[in-house]
């Protein structure tokens, strides 16, 4: 096991890991932050939430392996979109008995559309599905684009299935059977690839088994009843970025999720109530939706935590990757 007084520039700078160590927090330089010098055990304790040696564990143990990291870009696409570049997909089997026959999982950690936090809602949540005996991909998706780029991280998703189905037989699983669980923004976008209009329909990609949104935002609708004039006006140029058009336009369209849950796989919502970044309200509505719609659903409101809980290990939603999977395992 990872020891958990090593340092995080130790661990980052392991040469085994160096493809994927820059996208611990895509697009953020770690070496420039007081986190650098920190050990496993005092990121734990004063910084993040969830098992981080646990995670580095099974990154290490996957990079040992050789078959581990995938581009999702060749440098060809990548020279004529520079956004594309670095995104990419980390493979973390899973040793457990039985893993090959049931679906993967395709874990898409958040960040707010401007990073990718792969360190505490990527590495360790795998680590924690993979126990479960589940499959893991995780994906490292755009979030560098200026131009309609919730529709360039709808092809990531795309891309990254395909590269799953031509790897299928090493990566041992069916590329038709997956389950998608998102954080946060990672949450938006695996309810948008439920939405036909934008997401797996349109790709021509098979439906997700299951999808586990961990404390998403899913209604702009709900953002804009809440969000100052002043607010507004400096986020603009952001929101046109990201749905091509302004957010009260995107929150009376497909980008509005609880208004377009009728193609949804069943789901489970885990959130906590105390979560001041993102409303739970996002979560009760999506619930409600999927509700009325008749899909199988699942809402966990946790009493504290705050946002960003990644694997829950030490907080009040711990355990929730387990109750998740045998949720899912129960409607079989």
């Amino acid at each position: 096991m990872i020891d958990e007084r090593k340092t995080l520039k130790e661990l980052l700078t392991d040469p085994l890991i160096a493809k994927i160590a820059p996208d611990a927090i895509r697009f953020m330089d770690l070496s420039k932050e007081d986190l650098w010098e920190k050990s496993l055990e005092q990121l734990r304790k004063e910084c993040f939430g969830g098992d981080l040696a646990a995670g580095f564990e099974r990154l290490f143990e996957a990079a040992r392996s050789g078959e581990w990291y995938y581009p999702l870009y060749t440098e060809e696409e990548c020279a004529e979109n520079a956004d594309r570049k670095g995104t990419n997909l980390v493979w973390m089997p899973s040793g457990v008995e039985g893993a090959d026959s049931r679906p993967f999982i395709l874990l898409v950690p958040g960040g707010g559309f401007v990073n990718v936090w792969n360190l505490t809602e990527g590495w360790p949540v795998a680590a924690q599905f993979n126990r479960l005996g589940y499959h893991v991909f995780i994906l490292t998706y755009q979030v560098a684009g200026r131009d309609h780029l919730l529709e360039q991280e709808m092809n990531d998703f795309a891309r990254a299935l395909c590269l799953i189905r031509d790897r299928a037989d090493r990566s041992r699983v069916d590329w038709q059977r997956y389950i998608t669980c998102g954080f946060s923004a990672g949450g938006y976008l695996v309810c948008l690839w439920n939405v036909p209009e934008k997401g797996y329909a349109s790709h021509d990609m098979p439906k997700p088994q299951a999808v586990f949104p961990v404390y998403p935002v899913v209604s702009w609708k709900q953002l804009i009843r809440y969000t100052k004039a002043e607010d507004e006006e400096e986020d603009a140029e952001f929101n046109e970025a990201l749905f091509g058009c302004d957010i009260v336009t995107a929150a009376n369209s497909a980008f509005e999720i609880p208004d377009h849950t009728e193609e949804f796989p069943p789901c489970a919502i885990f959130v906590a109530g105390g979560d001041e970044l993102v409303n739970p309200e996002n979560s009760r509505l999506l619930h409600q939706a999927l509700e009325r719609n008749g899909i199988p659903c699942r809402l966990e409101v946790g009493p504290s935590g705050g946002h960003g809980f990644a694997d829950g290990t030490g907080m009040c939603m711990a355990g929730w990757t387990e109750r998740a999977v045998r949720w899912y395992e129960g409607l079989q």
